[in-house]
C-alpha cells in the first residue's frame, strides 16, 4: 500500500497521512474515554492529538532533522501539556495524567515518522492504543497480583537477566566448573519449580487431591509426598492416598525429563523414553490405585504451600550443592570408578536428586561417559523413589504407609529395568 501510495504523492505527503492516521487513532481512544467518563474536563481527543503529531513533523522538516530544534519543540507542548493538567487539577477530584502522556507520545510518533523509522512509530502507536483501551483489565490485574508476586517475579529478574549475563562462560578448575552454566542451571530449576509453584497457590482449595499431588510432584515429589502423608494419617482413605503418592512420583520423572532436555541433549535422547514411560505407568497405576477408595469427594489438601523456590538465599543453596555434586561426582570417577559414581546415586536419593543429575548433565560426555551419567540418574530417581517410600510409611497411618511403600518400591525397581538394556 506505501508503494502504491509513493507512486502518486510525495514522500513527505505519504508520511504526513500516516502521521495523522496514527495520531487520529490515539485521539480517538481519548475522545471516546472522555465521553464516556463523562468529566468537566479532559485533555485532547480527534482534532488535538493529530495536531500534535503534525507540529512535531512539521518542526522535524523545517530544522532537518536536528534533535536541538525537536527537542525545543518537544519542551514547548510539554508545557502545555502542563498547564492542562495543571487546570485539571485546579478543578478538583482525581486528576489523572495519562492523556498528557499520550500527547507527548503523538509527539515522538510525528518525529519518528519523518526520521523513516516507520515501523517503530506504529509499534510505538498500537502499544499506547492497547495500553489506553486495556485501563479496566491492567487496574483489575493489580489487584489480583499479590504485593509478594511482583517481588518474587523482581527476584527472578535479578537471578536470570542481571546476575547471569555478567558470569564467565568459561571452565575453571581441574573440575570444569563453568559459573555461567552453573547459574544457569539455578535458573532452570528454579524456574520449574515456581511455575508449579504458582498454579499450587492459584488452585490452592481447587481441584482435589489429583490436582495437589500432580502439581506438587512437579514442584517437588519429596515434599509433597511427606505432605500428603502427613494427612493421610486423619484419613481413612489409604487407597486414595497412596495412589496419590505414586502420581506425584511419576510428575518427577517428567519433570527430570525437561531439565534434561534443556542441559543435555544427548542424556535427553537416551533418557527421555524410559522417563515418559515411566510417568505414564506411575501416573496410570496411581491414578487406577486411587479410584479403589470409591468417589473422590475427599477435601482437597490444605497443608502449607512449599516455600518459594525463587527466594534468593535458596537459590545459592542450591547453587552450592550443584558445584558440591560437581566436585564430589568427579572424585568419584576419577578414584572410584563407575561403581563410585552409581554409590554416590544411590545415596542422593535419600536428599533431593536434583542437584546432583544436574550436575551429571555437566560431566555426561566430559569427565563420564554418557552410558555412566545416564545410569546414575536413573540409579538416583529409583533410590530417591525408595526413600519417599519410607517417608510416607513413617508419616502415614499404618495401611496407607504399607501400600504407599509397596507402590514406590514397585516403582522403583520398574525405573532400575532400562539399565538392562
Amino acid at each position: 500500500m506505501s508503494l502504491a501510495l509513493n507512486e502518486w504523492l510525495p514522500p513527505d505527503a505519504v508520511n504526513i497521512l500516516l502521521v495523522l492516521f496514527l495520531s487520529f487513532l490515539i485521539g480517538l481512544e481519548r475522545e471516546e474515554r472522555k465521553a464516556a467518563a463523562a468529566e468537566r474536563y479532559a485533555f485532547g481527543g480527534v482534532r488535538t492529538f493529530p495536531l500534535i503529531g503534525l507540529i512535531a513533523y512539521a518542526i522535524a522538516f523545517l530544522s532537518g532533522g536536528t534533535a536541538l530544534a525537536e527537542l525545543v519543540g518537544f519542551a514547548v507542548v510539554a508545557a502545555f501539556l502542563l498547564l492542562s493538567y495543571a487546570n485539571k487539577v485546579a478543578g478538583g477530584g482525581l486528576a489523572g495524567i495519562t492523556s498528557e502522556m499520550a500527547g507527548l507520545i503523538t509527539y515522538v510518533v510525528g518525529a519518528l515518522v519523518f526520521h523513516r523509522y516507520l515501523w517503530i512509530a506504529t509499534t510505538i502507536s498500537v502499544a499506547t492504543m492497547l495500553l489506553l483501551q486495556m485501563k479496566d483489565a491492567l487496574e483489575g490485574l493489580t489487584r489480583r497480583i499479590a504485593p509478594d508476586d511482583i517481588f518474587t517475579f523482581t527476584k527472578f529478574l535479578l537471578l536470570s537477566a542481571v546476575i547471569l549475563p555478567v558470569l564467565p562462560n568459561e571452565q575453571f578448575t581441574p573440575f570444569h566448573i563453568n559459573p555461567f552454566k552453573t547459574w544457569l542451571v539455578v535458573v532452570a530449576v528454579s524456574s520449574v519449580s515456581y511455575a508449579s509453584y504458582v498454579l499450587q497457590r492459584w488452585t490452592q482449595g481447587e481441584g482435589g487431591i489429583i490436582l495437589a499431588s500432580l502439581l506438587g510432584g512437579a514442584y517437588s515429589s519429596t515434599v509433597t509426598t511427606v505432605v500428603l502423608a502427613k494427612k493421610a494419617s486423619t484419613e481413612q482413605q489409604p487407597p486414595l492416598y497412596a495412589g496419590a503418592i505414586l502420581m506425584a512420583s511419576g510428575m518427577m520423572y517428567l519433570r527430570l525429563a525437561a531439565l534434561l532436555a534443556i542441559f543435555s541433549r544427548d542424556l535427553m535422547l537416551r533418557l527421555a523414553p524410559a522417563f515418559i514411560a515411566l510417568a505414564a505407568v506411575a501416573i496410570g497405576a496411581g491414578w487406577f490405585w486411587l479410584r479403589r477408595s470409591g468417589p473422590l469427594s475427599v477435601t482437597p489438601v490444605k497443608e502449607p504451600a512449599p516455600s518459594n523456590p525463587l527466594e534468593l538465599r535458596a537459590a545459592f543453596l542450591f547453587a552450592l550443592l550443584f558445584l558440591a555434586m560437581l566436585v564430589v561426582t568427579q572424585l568419584a570417577i576419577l578414584y572410584l570408578g563407575d561403581s563410585g559414581v552409581y554409590s554416590l546415586a544411590a545415596i542422593m536419593g535419600l536428599a533431593d536428586v536434583d542437584p546432583f543429575i544436574m550436575g551429571m548433565t555437566q560431566a555426561a560426555g566430559i569427565s563420564a561417559p554418557i552410558n555412566v551419567a545416564a545410569s546414575a540418574i536413573l540409579i538416583a530417581a529409583a533410590s530417591n523413589n525408595a526413600v519417599k517410600g519410607a517417608y510416607a510409611w513413617y508419616f502415614a497411618g499404618r495401611q496407607t504407609g504399607r501400600q504407599s511403600m509397596v507402590l514406590l518400591a514397585a516403582l522403583a525397581a520398574v525405573g532400575l529395568l532400562p539399565l538392562l538394556f
